[in-house]
């Protein structure tokens, strides 16, 4: 039955491949939009630091004639980078209802007004001479970044055609890592990293938004959402054929049609059902070891301290903004050969991959950071180890658990997925960017130990669970992980699947199980 199913693949797919204009300027408008300007706020803060620790100093001044105290900055200066991630964090836990009730393409546009406020706000933060906007707006900004994060992974994988899902669901990560390097290089000295030039600096991270608020309503809603949530075959029909390109779109219709017969039985899940729901056991674990080990192997650590590690493995203050900008177009070129390596590669080996040369180049680091100080050339070393971390994690680890996040779950199941998926993300994040100095403090280049031991595991649990999902539908994602998790699709959903029963579903009102 399954062999039918798979002769009949070559004859659609090779219509699905060819970019169409449509497909190519949604993505281009939702990317840009979101996942841009959120790696513009994890970097934005980092290289000016400085500047901006000057201008919390002076504020304080002005109100009670003397300065902050050396604990007092670094506690005001620790809760304006970690309270993005924890932003991100109340973000994530509200995108599920969103993308229910407003469908994907409406949640990105009403979360522009989450970028757009904060950016009016910390741009007239010097002239109000209130720091405390800056703090609020942070927050404000981890708000959007913990929808977007969510919703546009969501957006684009229903979007694409399967044999262009990886290298689209890449698409995400690409923008925010191109997103970082452009805060790196607008934060330099010369540009607007300085006294007179941040607060543009700070409140450029509106203009994605707003180019996304005139841009996005051109393009369609996810026809996923609105054939299997909303029940409206001619809407999803209509946006298909944009999308496409073509007039024949009756065989990506029928997948969806399977999609919706195994919602009936799968049923709409809610955040606490999904956790219970023993069909999807494995596809949650997945998840949360996907997004845990993304963070907790380094990547922000790097992020958001990249100038003390610098300073750690022997670069001059005034030399490290500029390696930082090198970092970032390592990054992003990486990201970029990721992308275009996913749908021939696949999602494990890219992951593997990728966390070799994570947890070697942790090991390789914490070598060269601790004989530095007797063998001098290791400085150089423990730069080269940087850059090859972030290479290795621009590979697999950043940009393609995006991908895997959308393929392992069925339309009912993946915003509750999305939900627990950013709680974790934001969640590690937070903690990273937080706990990280202090670990660093107290056991130093030894915490390189502790990120290589999580690649290791994480590397582990990808080869002997996650399985490969290169070119394969929604539907026979679900059969893989089925055997896992012990359970039977019923057999109803088996025949219909195989083509007996055309007949559509109204999108399932309560929650069931399998």
């Amino acid at each position: 039955m399954e062999n039918k199913e798979v002769g009949t693949l070559p004859t659609t797919p090779r219509r699905e491949w060819r970019l169409q204009p449509t497909l190519v300027l949604a993505t281009l408008s939702a990317a840009f939009g979101s996942a841009f300007q959120y790696g513009y706020n994890i970097a934005v803060v980092n290289t000016p630091h400085k500047v901006l620790k000057s201008f919390y100093n002076e504020t304080y001044f002005e109100r009670h004639a003397t300065f902050m105290d050396e604990k007092a900055m670094l506690l005001l200066w620790s809760c304006t980078v970690s309270m993005f991630p924890l932003g991100g964090l109340l973000g994530s836990l509200v995108v599920g209802p969103l993308v229910d009730r407003c469908g994907r393409k409406g949640t990105l546009l009403i979360n522009d007004i989450f970028a757009i406020v904060p950016a009016i706000l910390m741009g007239v933060s010097k002239v109000t001479k209130a720091f405390e906007l800056i703090i609020f707006s942070r927050v404000v900004l981890g708000v959007c970044a913990g929808i977007s994060y969510s919703a546009l992974p969501m957006y684009l994988g229903e979007l694409a055609p399967k044999d262009l899902r990886g290298a689209l669901g890449t698409m995400t990560e690409v923008f925010v890592i191109f997103g970082v390097l452009l805060a790196q290089i607008f934060s330099l000295q010369a540009l607007l990293g300085n006294p007179t030039g941040w607060p543009v600096l700070l409140a450029l991270t509106g203009v994605p938004a707003l180019l996304q608020l005139l841009t996005l309503p051109c393009f369609p809603e996810s026809p996923r959402y609105s054939l299997i949530q909303k029940g409206d075959e001619a809407t999803a029909r209509r946006a298909l054929k944009r999308l496409r390109g073509c007039v024949d779109v009756e065989a990506e219709l029928e997948d969806m049609r399977a999609e919706a017969r195994a919602e009936a039985a799968e049923g709409h899940l809610s955040l606490l059902r999904l956790c219970a729901f023993r069909p999807l056991r494995w596809q949650l674990l997945s998840v949360i070891v996907l997004m845990a080990g993304q963070q907790l192997s380094g990547i922000n650590a790097i992020n958001y301290y990249a100038d003390t590690i610098y300073a750690s493995a022997g670069v001059e203050a005034v030399h490290s903004q500029y390696v930082t900008v090198g970092a970032g177009v390592v990054n992003i070129v990486m990201t970029v050969i990721s992308a275009g390596m996913v749908e021939r590669l696949g999602r494990r080996h890219l992951l593997l991959a990728g966390y070799g040369i994570c947890g070697s180049s942790c090991l390789v680091l914490t070598v060269a950071l601790l004989f530095q100080s007797t063998v001098p050339e290791l400085s150089y070393l423990g730069i080269i180890c940087v850059f090859a971390y972030i290479a290795g994690h621009s590979i697999g680890p950043s940009p393609v658990p995006s991908v895997v996040r959308t393929e392992i779950f069925l339309q009912s199941s993946r915003p509750a997925a999305f939900m627990v998926d950013g709680a974790v993300h934001w969640l590690t994040n937070f903690l990273v960017s937080f706990l990280f100095p202090t670990l660093q403090e107290a056991i130093g280049a030894y915490c390189f130990i502790i990120f290589a031991g999580i690649c290791l595991l994480t590397a582990v649990y990808i080869y002997v669970v996650i399985p490969e999902t290169k070119g394969k539908t929604f539907v026979e994602i679900n059969r893989i992980f089925a055997k896992r998790n012990g359970v039977e699709i019923p057999d109803e959903e088996k025949e219909e699947i195989s083509g007996a029963g055309p007949p559509r579903l109204p999108p399932p009102a309560k929650e069931t199980s399998f």
